[in-house]
């Protein structure tokens, strides 16, 4: 995002990339197929100038509900401010830490930050998810929450956590931007702690057509204060309960999202497809370690994380050759300047710090083809074997 997120989007591109190349993410693809759906309501939207909130919405919050398993879902305007509603909507604030992964995007954590509280991070396992042996290594007096990532499609292990958080009454709040319908032998993300925040960014595996977010509960108090936080604080109009912020989903976005869910399941089944393609192909170039699953997961491969050495130098040239691959994420968050103020040092998470100098992003979409896959794995083994030989 997870949350929520992330990265900026021009174009169809992240990185470089020519028209006779393969993007990184391809949303005109997208765009292209739910155009008859959403044009018409659009259109309809404009001349009756319905567009905040109203029956869009409200659908789409019900329809999304339904689909996750969870009782109640408030859109927001995007993922971020659904990380920050969720994290208010516990009571959070000066004082209280809460747990986070260091490999994630920096809304996990500045969320946080905005609330007052105190960002506590801790290593990754070798899915580079958060690890729960270093939540339970973590946790003090003052820690209130643990906020498990669901990232690059996966579900992180909330199974291990969820008897480290009983015995310390510890809430546990998902960060769920990565994982729209990504599912664990525990459930779905999502549906899995107190309170889920979503992100709805674009190049999100349910993505609208600009900023979006929402926060997922089951608990009928959180799902009531998230709507009425983000409502400048109010239920009743001019009468406020409180000092809100002004975070609401419009009827615009949530007509793309509507679009984009019923095709989500067909779509996620192309992205594992895609994703077994790449690491079939990926056999034969032994200095690229493809991405594994943690078992019993059903991922949905919002990301396919691959890692090599010399990454920047591999990466620079998958991009010169057209090849739109990035890097999800270059810097743990210890290592940021944002959280300097934290104390941390380099070398505290070798986990993450490790895999932050080898991951790479390939291209990944529902529509990306068996060729255009061919063609970044060619450019991919051709760069790496420059590598090898140099040594």
């Amino acid at each position: 995002m997870t949350i929520t997120d992330s990265d900026t989007i021009s174009d169809t591109h992240e990185g470089a990339g020519t028209r006779t190349g393969v993007p990184f993410l391809d949303l005109k693809a997208q765009s292209a197929e739910i155009a008859d759906d959403v044009l018409p309501v659009w259109r309809e939207q404009l001349l009756s100038a319905s567009f905040i909130g109203g029956s869009s919405v409200e659908a789409f919050e019900q329809e999304y509900a339904e689909y996750i398993g969870v009782d109640h879902v408030v859109g927001v305007a995007n993922g971020t401010d659904a990380l920050e509603v969720a994290y208010r909507a516990l009571g959070l604030g000066t004082g209280d830490e809460v747990i986070v992964p260091v490999n994630t995007f920096i809304a996990t954590a500045e969320a946080i930050t905005r609330v007052g509280a105190t960002p506590v991070f801790v290593d990754v396992d070798e899915h580079l998810l958060i690890d729960a042996d270093a939540v339970a290594a973590a946790i003090t007096p003052r820690t209130r929450a643990v906020v498990p990532v669901h990232l690059y499609g996966q579900t992180a292990d909330v199974g291990a956590l969820a008897p480290i958080a009983e015995k310390h009454g510890l809430v546990i709040i998902e960060d769920a931007a990565q994982s729209q319908g990504a599912s664990s032998p525990a459930g779905r993300a999502g549906a899995l702690g107190r309170v889920a925040a979503t992100s709805f960014y674009p190049g999100k595996n349910l993505g609208a057509g600009g900023d979006a977010g929402a926060v997922l509960t089951d608990d009928p108090e959180v799902a009531a204060f998230a709507r009425n936080f983000s409502a400048h604080g109010s239920s009743v109009k001019y009468v406020h309960d409180r000092a809100g912020i002004n975070s609401r989903l419009d009827a615009i976005q949530a007509t793309v999202l509507r679009a984009k869910l019923r095709r989500l399941e067909g779509w996620n089944d192309a992205r594992r497809a895609a994703a077994a393609r790449y690491t079939e192909m990926l056999a034969a170039v032994p200095a690229v370690v493809p991405p594994t699953m943690r078992e019993g997961n059903r991922d949905v491969w919002h990301l396919y994380v691959v890692q090599v050495e010399e990454r920047d130098r591999v990466l620079a040239e998958l991009n010169a050759s057209g090849i739109g691959a990035a890097v999800h994420y270059p810097h743990p968050l210890h290592l940021t300047p944002a959280y300097r103020n934290l104390g941390y040092r380099a070398g505290q998470f070798p986990v993450a710090e490790a895999a932050a100098r080898r991951i790479l992003s390939l291209p990944m979409f529902p529509h990306l083809t068996s060729q255009q896959q061919e063609q970044v794995v060619g450019v991919l083994r051709k760069a790496t074997a420059r590598g090898s030989a140099a040594e």
